[in-house]
């Protein structure tokens, strides 16, 4: 599950249901005529695909594209009508280009290349589980320091950001809930249960929320990214295992990834910010980009209908309170540059190499209008290699490890994360997935010591308690010679940190 992630832009509309494109300066296409259906022996052998059709918000506009969805061979799944944004299945190949005329509507277009009968998350690498011969001897490491928790000696992260004496300070807020927007949360995990949130947790998969009691749990022990981030941010400090950023702040488990192939498809992502923000999540962590495209061009109908209805959905949840984090990607591309190569999408079908302009095709949700973008550091506070940048596009840096070339002096020598893991269990990961829930972990903090601070808000704070070490002078990770990454901008800002490394400390003091 070694995939990207991108960045962001500040501008949070008014009108919620503003959708990108507008913002952007593209028009919707209208017409008055609902177009006519395909016959049975057109669409037979044609494979049934999922889309998003976006709309004018107004109940007739709505009703009215209903019918023409029927009337084009499709079937409706769920209409968000609070955003204009329709999720549907058609085998119809001409679907999405019929849609694109009806009148009201303002984009539309499938939302992945594979049938619907058949993991773009961010970390780096396979997960390695902690033994329990490391474990022991973290633990005796952790009780000669004085930690409070058995493994807390391997969590040189949190020492990094001092979220260690920032829980002796305040631990955060039990009226504050972070959704986990990701492959699941086991909240059976002895770390996790005391803080977790079932009745702000579902399975958003397809489009539709299942809130049924454990809908919200991984399949299997193998969809374990979204557990570990839930404990990055909030495990409790219960003198178990590992402790989280926040520790008191509550976590929830919202699940999107597809069980067919692991991959994060937009509608279960649409699904995935309403629900949220109808629950009264005041945070969403989101370490995963939007598949199957890494970058979504707004030149393609479909991936600007991508762009459209996920935008729509995440800027209704900033309107109603909540501040969305997501990862920048483990590309280690400049996404400030003016031309990226990529090589892997659609990669729910059969990637093309494709070079795009990433001020033009967007990462999703990471490059959307008032999302906190989030760079990964190591223990040497030092981009990880593996981390995308870009100047005026990371908005705040925090650990995610690099066992390449930061090593941590601590007990297992690992410079990945240590986190919770399914069934019980602990292991390292690294990645702009762990970075981004270290940072949400601090906006949980900020958000307990200022309860009624706006997202806008809330992500100033977060950038101005941030500690910026300015660009290095220089960045040859390997001994080559030759630079791995340019660093653009000043101390104050720049492209590896943005405004800076995240400090729990600060946030709490």
């Amino acid at each position: 599950m070694a995939h990207l992630r991108s960045r962001r832009r500040l501008a949070l509309a008014v009108p919620v249901v503003l959708s990108l494109t507008a913002s952007l300066g593209f028009l919707p296409t209208a017409a008055s005529a609902a177009p006519r259906a395909e016959s049975a022996a057109q669409t037979a052998d044609a494979p049934s695909l999922a889309y998003v059709v976006n709309t004018t918000v107004d109940h007739r506009t709505i009703a009215s594209v209903k019918k023409a969805v029927a009337a084009a061979g499709g079937t409706v799944v769920v209409a968000y009508e609070k955003i204009g944004v329709i999720v549907a299945h058609s085998a119809n190949p001409d679907f999405g280009k019929q849609l694109r005329t009806v009148r009201g509507v303002q984009s539309a277009g499938a939302t992945r290349t594979a049938p619907l009968t058949a993991a773009g998350t961010t970390d780096e690498g396979a997960a390695q589980i902690l033994s329990k011969a490391q474990a022991e001897k973290v633990a005796s490491a952790s009780a000669t320091a004085g930690e409070s928790e058995p493994l807390e000696a391997d969590q040189w992260d949190l020492r990094a950001i001092g979220a260690d004496k920032a829980a002796k300070i305040d631990p955060g807020s039990r009226r504050v809930t972070v959704a986990v927007i990701d492959t699941g949360v086991d909240d059976t995990h002895p770390d996790l249960a005391p803080n977790f949130s079932a009745d702000q947790s579902a399975n958003c998969v397809g489009g539709v929320a299942d809130t049924g009691a454990g809908a919200w749990r991984p399949y299997t022990a193998a969809d374990y990214h979204g557990t570990h981030v839930a404990g990055e941010i909030a495990a409790a400090r219960n003198g178990i295992g590992v402790a989280g950023v926040a520790p008191g702040v509550k976590v929830a488990g919202i699940k999107v990834s597809d069980p067919d192939n692991g991959l994060f498809y937009p509608e279960s992502v649409v699904c995935a910010f309403v629900f949220a923000a109808d629950h009264g999540v005041e945070i969403t962590n989101n370490s995963y980009y939007v598949d199957p495209w890494l970058y979504n061009c707004m030149d393609d109908p479909d991936q600007r209908a991508i762009v459209d209805a996920v935008n729509r959905a995440q800027l209704y949840a900033q309107h109603k309170g909540t501040l969305n984090l997501a990862s920048a990607g483990n590309s280690n591309h400049d996404l400030d540059s003016d031309a990226i190569v990529d090589a892997s999408s659609p990669d729910d079908g059969t990637p093309s190499e494709r070079t795009i302009d990433p001020h033009e095709c967007f990462d999703v949700p990471t490059q959307l209008p008032g999302v906190v973008t989030v760079s990964a550091t190591g223990v040497d506070n030092i981009k990880s290699y593996y981390s995308s940048y870009g100047k005026g596009v990371i908005d705040v840096a925090a650990p995610g490890g690099d066992g390449r070339y930061q090593i941590p002096d601590t007990p297992s020598k690992n410079g990945r994360i240590l986190s919770t893991m399914p069934n019980g269990e602990y292991g390292f990961l690294q990645g702009t997935s762990m970075a981004s829930p270290h940072a949400a972990g601090v906006a949980a903090l900020l958000k307990s010591t200022h309860p009624y601070a706006s997202p806008a808000q809330l992500q100033l704070l977060l950038k101005a308690q941030a500690d910026n070490p300015g660009c290095p002078t220089s960045y040859d990770q390997n001994g080559d010679g030759t630079q791995d990454a340019v660093c653009k901008g000043v101390k104050r800002v720049n492209g590896f940190y943005g405004f800076g490394i995240v400090n729990a400390l600060d946030a709490v003091r």
